[in-house]
């Protein structure tokens, strides 16, 4: 649940106290004692038992300003649609969970209108969707992409276009004209070879 993933994050992560978490949170205290513990838990199984941490669920708003850090960019118009491209010296990177930069895009009325470099920070595939979300992307096109990070672009409301390659301006154009060659089911399995199959995007065991 998001609202335990929120008292983990106030409080381990941040360090406030509890008190402190039920102000921010808009709770009572013993709420949030009860959530920590119910996330602690789920945590420890996860790690424990090898299980797969999901966090979903619940209404919320994203504070931008204090959880988009290290994220510059631009707020887009209500007309504007954004696309992100995987990038690596203009073309279209291959593997989204090792992207260093995305090109980010604003377009109105089937124009680009504006494009920035937006560096990931090192971040691997488990951040990047929250990253692209922070960014307020409503599209992304990129190559090889593991299924769970599908899946978290798609809770964040991320259109996919994978299996694209060649010139990152060229794959926007495609798309903008609606003919861009690329689907939204182009599996990452890099980290077969170089991790082993535990550590496979394609099979949904990468930590997203």
């Amino acid at each position: 649940m998001l609202d335990e993933f929120e008292t983990i994050r106030l409080l381990d992560h941040e360090g406030l106290t509890q008190e402190e978490c039920a102000g921010r949170m808009g709770v009572a205290r013993t709420t949030v004692t009860a959530m920590y513990d119910s996330a602690r838990k789920k945590l420890a199984c996860a790690i424990v038992e090898g299980k797969r941490l999901c966090i979903a669920g619940g209404n919320i708003r994203i504070d931008r300003e204090r959880n988009g850090s290290g994220i510059e960019i631009g707020s887009k118009g209500e007309k504007t649609m954004r696309v992100a491209v995987t990038y690596d010296n203009g073309n279209v990177f291959g593997h989204f969970g090792r992207t260093e930069q995305f090109k980010v895009y604003d377009s109105e009325d089937g124009k680009i209108t504006a494009s920035q470099i937006l560096d990931t920070n090192g971040e691997g595939c488990g951040a990047l969707a929250g990253i692209l979300h922070m960014a307020d992307v409503d599209v992304l096109i990129c190559g090889g992409i593991g299924g769970g990070a599908q899946m978290a672009l798609e809770r964040a409301g991320i259109r996919l276009f994978a299996g694209a390659s060649g010139s990152a301006d060229a794959a926007v154009e495609a798309f903008l004209a609606g003919t861009l060659d690329a689907t939204g089911e182009a599996n990452c399995s890099h980290h077969d070879h170089e991790h082993g199959e535990g550590h496979s995007c394609g099979h949904g065991k990468c930590h997203e």
